[in-house]
């Protein structure tokens, strides 16, 4: 078991960055494939990026490639997600997620904790 509690979230015009933060709890983190999802109002939830357990694979949507970072911190049980070049199109509210197994994955349904968001709002 992990629970998650995302932070760093908030309101920033297009070209600004942010760091999002994906803290978890328990002793075993290091054994999470971590991964950031978002949503937006009206949208399905989509896959940004995601992260292996010992930080040695990361994967991206091509929406987000080049201008986000994925990393983590094992002994701070944090996951770091860095939005840099931020566009309006990337307003959403921002979910971290954990699986327990399996390669990295793009879809929703191969993680087993779910965070409550932070929200990402960037204007024009």
């Amino acid at each position: 078991q992990v629970q998650l509690v995302e932070s760093g979230g908030g309101l920033v015009q297009a070209g600004g960055s942010l760091r999002l933060s994906c803290a978890a709890s328990g002793r075993t983190f290091s054994s999470y494939a971590i991964g950031w999802f978002r949503q937006a109002p009206g949208k399905e939830r989509e896959f940004v990026a995601a992260i292996s357990g010992s930080a040695g694979r990361s994967y991206y949507a091509d929406s987000v490639k080049g201008r986000f970072t994925i990393s983590r911190d094992n002994a701070k049980n944090t996951v770091y997600l860095q939005t840099n070049s931020l566009k309006p199109e990337d307003t959403a509210k921002y979910y971290c997620a954990a699986a327990d197994r399996g390669p990295l994955s793009s879809r929703g349904s191969r993680y087993d904790y779910w965070g409550r968001g932070t929200q990402v709002t960037v204007s024009s």
